[in-house]
């Protein structure tokens, strides 16, 4: 771990913030600075901070190089750490390959795979969402490839310029900006029947939490719920769970919330 001085008690009371979709470094622009922003304004307030995937259009870690132009919203990832709120970290379908420079650097909870925790003292389970339930079934063959240890190795082997000019021309981000189309609507409704099956399943769970489709949602199912923060690349969206009552999604305007 990195030797910054030990981290002060979270804010076990506070509400937990989910964000997903952000895709930073898919185009110049506004998103990078309010990210920054945001997460200075929920660094005072939240008890638990998650960032559900794709929070970058491309992550990857070499042994010595890290992708460029994200120094600020790593900077301020940080600042929520020191500031003793936990920062869990799920790797989704563009930022899978993190590594020990957001765990042992910026001093994230990375996980490559879905995790059961805890959000305002609610039982969760989270998960990208990329591969799971019905469909996707190209994806998954391809990610078991992507993912696979002999292709992590070769790609090191591509010097960092070439291997992010390559992912940026295979990542199709831009085909996301517009309003969300049909198949991501099919992945929407496929990872909410997950979600309720999942809920049905375990008792002891009191929210699903996905992302990857773009698609925001807050669904009840007796007093349990399926909660997606939808995109912060598009609409700024993010979501506030609280230890009692329905999440919500909000969005980020000019330095304030609006619901």
């Amino acid at each position: 771990m990195s030797d910054r001085n030990p981290r002060p008690s979270p804010r076990a009371a506070g509400p937990a913030y989910v964000v997903s979709d952000a895709h930073l470094g898919a185009e110049p622009g506004a998103r990078a600075a309010d990210l920054v922003d945001w997460l200075r304004h929920v660094r005072g307030r939240a008890s638990h901070v998650v960032l559900n995937g794709d929070i970058f259009d491309f992550w990857f870690e070499y042994r010595r190089a890290i992708p460029r132009g994200h120094v600020r919203v790593l900077g301020a990832v940080a600042e929520v750490v020191d500031a003793g709120v936990p920062v869990t970290f799920l790797g989704g379908n563009h930022d899978w390959w993190g590594g020990s420079c957001l765990a042992e650097e910026i001093g994230v909870s990375f996980h490559r795979a879905p995790i059961r925790t805890s959000l305002a003292g609610r039982s969760a389970y989270i998960a990208h969402g990329d591969g799971l339930g019905r469909g996707d079934y190209g994806y998954r063959v391809a990610s078991g490839i992507l993912r696979s240890r002999i292709f992590r190795r070769a790609f090191r082997w591509i010097h960092p310029d070439l291997g992010v000019r390559l992912a940026a021309f295979l990542s199709r981000t831009d085909s996301h900006e517009g309003r969300p189309g049909e198949g991501s609507q099919q992945r929407a409704r496929a990872l909410e029947l997950l979600a309720m099956r999942e809920l049905e399943r375990d008792e002891t769970l009191d929210i699903v939490v996905f992302g990857h489709t773009h698609v925001s949602a807050v669904v009840e199912v007796a007093g349990r719920y399926y909660l997606n923060a939808g995109t912060w690349m598009r609409d700024r969206s993010y979501a506030v769970v609280e230890a009692s009552g329905p999440p919500r999604i909000e969005h980020w305007e000019a330095e304030a919330p609006a619901s």
